[in-house]
């Protein structure tokens, strides 16, 4: 996501903190890129004009002129500048006082609307929530047997009256929630490829009944300036109370999710960057924005890693791999752990500087991975346990079995070791290190 947006804006910046001294001139010719960065990514015009004001006007200012840092000083701002026009902080679903929390989602046809509601309610429900899903679409296709489809594999409950009308269906859902026990709806409402009166009044008769605690649009990222037009009209008639933004792991440029929180004075409470059920996550205005200046997302890293890893797993781990006892069923333990927390490019992009690195996330290939963990998963646990013993006729069976060539086994065995040779080195100075020893480093020189 960003992914041209961020390339430009980092080209400019980059000619800015090159420079010792910054002049009225140099600023200028910055924001004049960055004004076509911006409106290349479809951010709206207006919000563009600005933005760039915004920024022009403080980075002129003398205490960034004579700063002995301009060009970061400059950075600051627009970085400043980006999280507000954002939404400034994380803004989050408003839970009732007294259960339950009614949570309406709306939207056109085709936006994701209905995925969401489960992806939502697979969210909250790691935060303690018992959710119950609402199937309130009574004019798609197969909308009612999808929500109930999601809802199996989420193993949470879905309420639905068949093709009834949906503010009957609404109202049922309420009184079916108070008697078993849920203190979160989830409305899936209908949706049109266009908005008219008729969904509308629909829409507007289903708050007037249920009283929602929230109405969320639900919009996709990939349609660009439509998606801050569709969600205007829909605050305008509703009174939006937040967005989700969906595939913004897509080839998008951007614009929406920057222009819509300006242009209709509603956040952004979520965005959805994958496919699978997990892959919804809260927004964050101050990590988009570090993203998007290629600083790295480290905080939610993070969160990814604690939500997939085992605190007491990782210092085993991390005991295992200073002492060279780390092998390749620890190995593979970890790998699944990494895939689970979603595409390698995603967690890349999260990490400070790796934007750098041009065309490495390009070069990664996660169908390696797949090779690797057909590679050791045709080992025998003795085998995985120590590496040193596959000789000649074991190389041969692991590779029949895995479908791959002997070399393809070697170079994981050789990559393997040089690994744990190198993690014991690090064990052994930070023994030292504790003890007050000199240390020698591993190096040629």
């Amino acid at each position: 996501m960003f992914q041209s947006l961020s390339e430009r804006l980092q080209a400019t910046f980059k000619k800015l903190k090159g420079k010792g001294n910054l002049t009225e001139t140099d600023v200028n010719e910055a924001m004049r890129e960055v004004r076509v960065a911006l409106l290349e990514a479809d951010v709206n015009f207006k919000v563009v004009k600005e933005f760039v004001a915004s920024v022009k006007e403080k980075a002129v200012g003398q205490d960034v002129m004579s700063s002995l840092t301009p060009g970061q000083q400059v950075v600051k701002i627009v970085r400043d500048e980006l999280v507000e026009l954002l939404g400034g902080t994380q803004s989050k679903i408003n839970l009732a006082p007294k259960p339950p929390t009614v949570l309406m989602l709306v939207g056109l046809q085709g936006s994701g609307k209905t995925t969401t509601c489960g992806k939502l309610a697979n969210n909250l429900r790691k935060a303690g929530r018992r959710p119950l899903l609402v199937a309130a679409d009574v004019y798609r296709p197969a909308a009612i047997k999808q929500l109930e489809v999601l809802g199996k594999q989420l193993d949470i409950p879905v309420f639905s009256m068949g093709q009834q009308n949906p503010v009957d269906i609404a109202k049922a859902a309420i009184e079916n929630a108070n008697s078993t026990g849920r203190d979160l709806v989830i409305i899936d409402t209908a949706g049109r490829l266009h908005i008219n009166e008729e969904l509308m009044a629909e829409l507007e008769g289903i708050k007037a009944a249920v009283k929602p605690h929230e109405i969320l649009l639900v919009v996709d990222a990939m349609t660009g300036q439509d998606a801050v037009n569709v969600a205007e009209s829909f605050n305008n008639k509703l009174g939006l109370d937040g967005i989700v933004m969906t595939k913004l792991d897509g080839d998008t440029r951007g614009g929406a999710a920057l222009s819509v929180r300006k242009v209709t004075g509603t956040p952004i409470k979520y965005v959805g960057v994958g496919e699978k059920l997990d892959a919804l996550e809260p927004f964050h205005p101050d990590r988009m924005a570090d993203r998007i200046l290629g600083m790295g997302d480290v905080l939610t890293l993070i969160e990814k890693a604690q939500a997939t890893m085992d605190a007491e797993q990782a210092a085993q781990l991390s005991h295992k791999l200073k002492t060279a006892e780390f092998s390749l069923e620890d190995f593979l333990v970890q790998m699944q752990q990494v895939r689970n927390m979603g595409p390698l490019d995603q967690i890349l992009g999260m990490i400070p500087g790796m934007n750098k690195l041009k065309g490495l996330k390009d070069q990664i290939d996660e169908k390696e991975l797949v090779y690797v963990e057909a590679i050791i998963r045709s080992m025998t646990p003795y085998e995985r346990r120590h590496p040193e013993k596959i000789n000649g006729s074991r190389r041969r069976r692991i590779a029949a079995g895995s479908g791959t060539k002997v070399q393809d086994v070697n170079r994981l065995l050789k990559q393997f070791e040089q690994t744990r040779k190198m993690f014991k080195q690090i064990g052994n100075m930070e023994k030292s290190v504790k003890k007050g020893k000199k240390i020698r480093l591993p190096f040629p020189f």
